[in-house]
């Protein structure tokens, strides 16, 4: 039997991707007066996204944002579908077929391009994919080239300091962590001595947070070094550091660096200003050096080129330069931006049409960073959400309704297909099966990396 209408039952709704935007979505539309039923579609056997595959191991305090995003997925209204492909294992078609509305809330986990020569030599890496590596994603390889004893990393943002510290640390300074045994394994060949952090522009202009740029002298290991000619603020920089305390509290944790005398720690990480990468040298098909552009402000907080140019010797280059989404298949995708067009979240497949019926795609809607693009903290994707669950919840009554509403005819249709995912429950049981690897070495966890065997420790009995 067909039901097209929506006022009269639950809402359904599937929400595709289950990081942080699509479960804040969940939550909006909980807090909602509208009685919903919702559906959570995740890639990977396990839920919370960037927070479990993007977000450096040693980063506990972030990490504990998995708590608030547990007690969402807590609730009746939401179940969790892992271990589904979206465009492979399920259409939009099918989508709408079973639900009255879709959001999509699939991030960013690719890095965005750097246009520069020798980006494509061997030893120039993404940044993305490393840090898939070392929080131990099933789909990468299992093992990680670290041969080289000094390393560029481009970009001021976290992740980039996420990298650095990474490569600086010793292998069993990250053992403590979740790191799986291959990622230990791997760290402990590692032979970086020397990690140098570049940007083109000044302290003022750095994209990274306090915390975040702190802990970076916390390790015992790693001895932070910046040059106190890379300590200069134009009218703008100033100005900046009035307005934002944060930007000035980077500001003055660099400055302060910069004036102290270096220590004998091992491992030095250097942060560069005013640099930018002009080309990444290579020999044999190998990167051997990177070439930088020294860079000047110009009054605005911008930078502009000097044309004086230094060769730095190096073996590795790491682009942390932002992350990327990925198109996603039957929706428009802004090459550029990286996202998927859209007013306020309701998709756009004709900006030009006038009337809405025309202007949007039907109950289909996005979030987080293919809404918006990948900037701002993980908080920042709450408001996203907001946003996104109003322009639903407004557009209910106009809703064509999904044929086939009923929660089980989703999951029979996936049985069918022979699809193996995984739900709640089975995140409980993978979730205790990890902390019980990690308990007799003291540790909270230990992550399980290869898909089959998380499969086989999210189904019951199978532990």
């Amino acid at each position: 039997m067909t039901d097209h209408t929506t006022q009269d039952r639950a809402l359904r709704v599937a929400i595709v991707g289950a990081g942080p935007a699509g479960i804040y979505a969940a939550d909006a539309l909980m807090k909602s007066d509208v009685d919903v039923s919702i559906d959570l579609y995740e890639r990977m056997p396990a839920p919370f996204g960037l927070i479990r595959y993007g977000v450096a191991p040693d980063h506990p305090r972030i990490k504990g944002i998995i708590t608030a995003l547990h007690k969402v997925l807590d609730k009746p209204q939401v179940r969790l579908l892992g271990n589904i492909d979206y465009g492979i294992d399920i259409t939009l078609d099918d989508l709408r077929r079973f639900y009255d509305a879709v959001i999509f809330s699939t991030g960013a986990n690719a890095d965005r391009a750097l246009t520069i020569p020798g980006i494509d030599l061997d030893g120039s890496y993404g940044a993305a994919d490393f840090v898939s590596w070392y929080d131990g994603h099933p789909d990468v390889p299992r093992t990680w080239p670290l041969e080289a004893e000094k390393v560029a990393v481009l970009g001021v943002g976290n992740v980039a300091l996420d990298v650095a510290r990474v490569l600086a640390k010793t292998a069993d300074d990250l053992l403590p962590t979740e790191i799986p045994p291959n990622v230990y394994e791997g760290l402990q060949q590692n032979k970086a001595v020397e990690v140098h952090v570049f940007g083109r522009r000044g302290p003022a202009q750095a994209k990274f947070t306090p915390v975040e740029l702190r802990e970076l002298d916390h390790c015992e290991t790693i001895e932070v070094i910046v040059d106190p000619e890379d300590i200069e603020y134009d009218a703008a920089s100033e100005a900046a550091r009035r307005n934002s305390k944060i930007v000035d509290m980077v500001a003055n944790t660099i400055q302060d660096w910069a004036i102290r005398d270096p220590g004998n720690r091992p491992h030095k990480l250097f942060l560069h200003f005013f640099e930018n990468p002009h080309e990444i040298l290579g020999a044999d098909g190998k990167v051997v050096g990177l070439r930088t552009e020294r860079t000047a402000l110009d009054g605005t907080g911008n930078a502009k080129g000097t044309g004086v140019f230094k060769d730095w010797p190096v073996q590795a280059v790491y682009r942390a330069v932002g992350y990327y989404s990925e198109n996603i298949p039957k929706l428009p995708f802004d090459e550029q931006a990286g996202t998927v067009p859209n007013e306020a979240g309701r998709v756009l497949q004709d900006d030009t049409a006038e009337t809405p019926s025309l202007r949007f795609m039907p109950g289909t809607y996005v979030t987080g960073w293919i809404k918006r693009g990948p900037v701002g903290l993980i908080g920042h994707t709450k408001g996203d959400a907001n946003e996104t669950v109003a322009c639903l919840l407004a557009d209910r009554p106009a809703l064509a309704g999904a044929a086939e509403p009923a929660p089980e005819a989703v999951v029979a249709f996936l049985e069918e297909k022979g699809v193996p995912f995984t739900t709640w429950e089975g995140w409980y049981r993978l979730d205790a099966h990890e902390r019980s690897l990690g308990e007799p070495e003291g540790r909270e966890r230990v992550k399980v990396v290869e898909r089959h065997d998380m499969l086989a420790a999210s189904e019951p009995d199978k532990v």
